[in-house]
């Protein structure tokens, strides 16, 4: 089969969901994943062919995204801060918007402490920031938390898979047994999480890609208490934090204020509010003064 007409085939199915620039993509993506084939070959070489058998996993992809499968879970595999992730539908999708928090959080001198770095990141999916953090900071103790241990299971094998050590927890950050475990009751000099942030009422303004496929758990949260998880992490970074310690948020882009008030009711000084490439508020930081 000539993958010219596979192109084709692609477009055909997918126009009317997709951009053609992006089903574009998504072929030359499958592509590069299963053959190492790369677009210029087909500019170069338009009549290059697969065998029938060599097809099958491609044209399975194709069913994948005529239902709205997100390409990432159906190569399973992405790319986030330069490293390789593997991920499934247990975990979300590492997002541009936080690589910037992780680049934030790189960029904040945290080479002048003099004493082993130590990192917790909470709701960490698929392992995405503390795995960074870890290739970062080569002298840190990285600590992560989730609640799903499915979650957990793909985040070891991408801190395996890239090479770095993460202490990992199964832990519920709202629940008060969490607080008794050991590791929480250790200071540390930086504190960051990705919580769920999405509250219902938003749920309208999104995607079939996402919302049919990514995991709702690591989502979203009630329209009455949108900040629940911000609430419970800063009342912990609030105790845990070491003095001038580091407080990170990746946050509803609609909840700013919201949460500015909050950290600085917590006696938070020097908050921070940062917004992402398109402008939008999606990070903020703070720091434990006393």
């Amino acid at each position: 089969m000539k993958l010219k007409d596979i192109k084709q085939t692609f477009h055909d199915a997918l126009d009317a969901e997709y951009d053609k620039r992006e089903v574009d993509h998504f072929f030359f993506m499958i592509c590069e994943y299963y053959f190492n084939f790369k677009r210029i070959t087909l500019a170069l070489e338009p009549d290059y062919s697969i065998s029938e058998a060599e097809s099958i996993p491609v044209l399975d992809a194709l069913e994948s995204l005529k239902k709205h499968e997100p390409i990432q879970y159906v190569l399973k595999t992405t790319e986030f801060f330069g490293l390789e992730f593997q991920v499934n539908n247990s975990v979300l999708i590492p997002r541009p918007e936080t690589e910037e928090l992780v680049a934030w959080i790189i960029e904040s001198d945290l080479d002048k402490i003099k004493k082993p770095l130590r990192i917790l990141d909470i709701g960490t999916g698929s392992g995405c920031i503390a795995i960074s953090l870890a290739k970062q900071f080569t002298n840190a103790d990285v600590f992560a938390v989730d609640v799903s241990e499915d979650a957990i299971a793909v985040a070891k094998k991408n801190a395996k898979h890239n090479n770095v050590t993460v202490n990992f927890i199964h832990a519920d950050i709202l629940s008060v047994e969490t607080y008794k475990n050991a590791d929480f009751k250790l200071p540390f000099d930086v504190i960051v999480s990705n919580p769920p942030y999405v509250r219902e009422l938003e749920k309208l303004q999104m995607k079939a890609n996402v919302l049919e496929h990514e995991p709702h758990l690591a989502l979203f949260v009630e329209d009455h208490d949108p900040l629940k998880f911000y609430k419970a992490i800063t009342k912990l970074a609030k105790v845990n934090l070491v003095k001038d310690g580091l407080l990170f948020f990746e946050i509803n882009e609609f909840l700013g204020q919201e949460m500015n008030d909050l950290l600085q009711e917590h006696k938070f000084i020097h908050v921070e509010l940062r917004q992402d490439m398109f402008k939008r508020n999606r990070m903020i930081k703070g720091i434990k003064e006393i």
